[in-house]
Formats: structure tokens, sequence, C-alpha cells
């Protein structure tokens, strides 16, 4: 049974096939106002910070208010488990405060509040895990990385003539940039060397010098493999001097951004993409695309080379977003009726 819940508004993360599963109730038979997260933890914590850390009364009463707030949108996702929060639920969160236009004061103290409530939580036993650990204030809405499609990436990836040496090349360059995220700047400075197809890997220097290794899908092997064998060979030939780089211009020069940009811009004229699309487009489309796919954030972290989880953190919101939209289009009672 799959079941996807949009409760007061706001979409439910998915959490509601869970509540469904572990109680064995039928979703008819269930009654919303019933369900409640348990205020117990709550109640301790405002003890704990009476007795133990002797605060104010203000301080307390602006604690348990933001903790009262947090609730009540964790209820309104159907979120009824402390243990069943995770970082997701709480970069939303933060995301709806700001939407809600909530001052940036009012969301740094809600981050501390909740910061110290989950410790608190976790110390004593309460939960299993801290779901702030890895957290920061969201992101604007408005900041929200650009992204594609997946029928859009493929309307893309599909454009340039393979029958033609410079339409081979850029389709492995675009299948290439999509299947490992890659900046244009890596992109352009990627050497043979570094290139390992049969063992469906490549190694690269990123910001901050420093290495990491990404898997190749096998498209991405495909095509550049094919590109390797008859169109670099012959962009090669055109030169009077060796190139260690992997991506040659069609006199057998290393590619520049600009070419990867100029090349790029055409490709999406001829797709009919009416998106303006760049070279980070289709990273930020490899990230967020793995991530509603069910890859780990730690893992895409890892993969896009940020050395803050907070800089990856922003590819959630993005999903989220999109959950939502999928909803109201294709939910059949996502809309009143007439």
């Amino acid at each position: 049974m799959s079941i996807n819940v949009f409760y007061n508004g706001v979409w439910s993360n998915c959490k509601w096939f869970h509540i469904l599963k572990e109680i064995n109730l039928e979703s008819d038979a269930i009654n919303l106002k019933d369900l409640k997260l348990d205020r117990e933890p709550l109640s301790e914590y405002i003890i704990h910070l009476k007795i133990e850390r002797d605060l104010a009364n203000n301080s307390i009463e602006s604690y348990e208010r933001d903790i009262h707030q947090y609730i009540e949108f964790l209820e309104a996702q159907a979120i009824y488990d402390w243990n069943k929060i995770d970082r997701y639920d709480i970069i939303f969160f933060f995301q709806k405060m700001k939407e809600e236009g909530k001052s940036e004061n009012s969301i740094v103290r809600m981050t501390s509040s909740l910061r110290q409530y989950h410790q608190y939580m976790r110390q004593e036993n309460l939960t299993n895990t801290d779901p702030m650990q890895y957290v920061q204030t969201a992101k604007k809405a408005d900041n929200l990385p650009k992204i594609l499609t997946l029928n859009e990436v493929d309307k893309l990836l599909e454009t340039p003539d393979t029958e033609k040496e410079i339409g081979l090349r850029d389709r492995a360059i675009l299948e290439l940039m999509y299947a490992t995220g890659l900046r244009i700047s890596e992109l352009v400075h990627l050497r043979l060397d570094e290139l390992h197809l049969t063992m469906g890997f490549l190694q690269t220097i990123g910001k901050g010098n420093k290495e990491r290794i990404i898997p190749i899908g096998h498209e991405a092997i495909k095509w550049l493999s094919e590109y390797l064998e008859y169109s670099r060979p012959l962009f090669q030939s055109r030169a009077e001097k060796e190139s260690p780089f992997v991506f040659l211009n069609s006199r057998g020069k290393g590619l520049s951004r600009q070419g990867v940009w100029k090349n790029l811009k055409k490709t999406v004229q001829l797709s009919g993409i009416k998106k303006n699309v760049t070279p980070h487009m289709l990273r930020h489309s490899f990230a967020t695309h793995l991530l509603e796919n069910g890859a780990d954030l730690r893992i895409v972290q890892e993969l896009l080379g940020h050395s803050d989880i907070s800089t990856t953190q922003i590819y959630t919101l993005i999903t989220t977003a999109r959950k939502k939209d999928v909803y109201d289009q294709y939910h059949s009672r996502a809309h009143k009726k007439g």
C-alpha cells in the first residue's frame, strides 16, 4: 500500500504511510485529530530549563513557544513520532517560516531552540537520533537553483547530431556533466589520465584543490567511448601538439569554458527547451534527481565536492517543492471541487 497525504495544506513527505503501517488501521478509519506528538519530552525539557539551567521565565517561555510552533508544523505533516523526524522535515519547516514572512531573527532563534531541544532529547535517550545535527537555516525559496526535468534532460541529451564528430563530442559532454555533476571548470580541465572508463569512474580536482572520485554511468561511458574512438583522434590530428585534455575543439586544442557555453546554447535552441540552460543547471539537475530517487545527502555532498553539507541541503528544498507541485497537479483530491 502506498499513500500520499496532503493535510492542512502541507505536504506530508509520505510519513503517513509509516503511521498507517505501524498502527495497522485503514486510512478512512483514522481520526487525524486524535493523533498527536508526545508532549512529555517538552514538559521534561521545560523542567530542565527551569531547574538545571536556571533560565529566566521570559527565555523559557520563548523556548516553549518556539517548540509548540514546531510541534504544530510536524503534526500538520502527519508526523507523530519524535524518532520519525529527519533533517528534510526541519529544512522544510524553516522554508515555510520564510514563506510566511518570518524575520531572519525569528528563524535564527528558532534554529537555536530546535538545536538545543533535539540535543536534550538525544542526550536523555528520548530519541534515537538528532536530526538537527547537520541542519542550518534554510535559504529563501527564490534562491533555489534552477533545474531541468527528466524529460528536458532526455530532450537535451538527444539533440546533438551524433553522426557528426562535433555532435558526438557534445553528446559525450552533456552525458558526462549530467552523469557526474562536474563543474564546467572541472570538465574542461579533465585529463585523459583521470578518466578510467573500464573501471567506471573519473578523478577530478575541484575547489580548494581537493581531489574526488566520481562514478560514471553506463550511458555516459558509452558516449565517451565513442567520442574517444572516433571524434577526438580526428580533432587531435589537426593540432601540432598532443593535448592531455579529454575534450578538444575542432582544431585539436583543449575546449574552453566559453566553447562549452556556446555549444550548449546552440543545443538548447535546437532542442526547443525554453529555459535558460547553463552548464551549472546540469549539475543542479544531477544532484536534485539523485535525491529524488533516494540518494543519501552525504553521498551527494561527496559527489559534488561540497565542503559544507549545508550547501548540499538546498537541493532537498527543491525535491520538497517538486513533490508538492506533482501532488497538486496529479492527485484527484488536491483541489476543491466547484
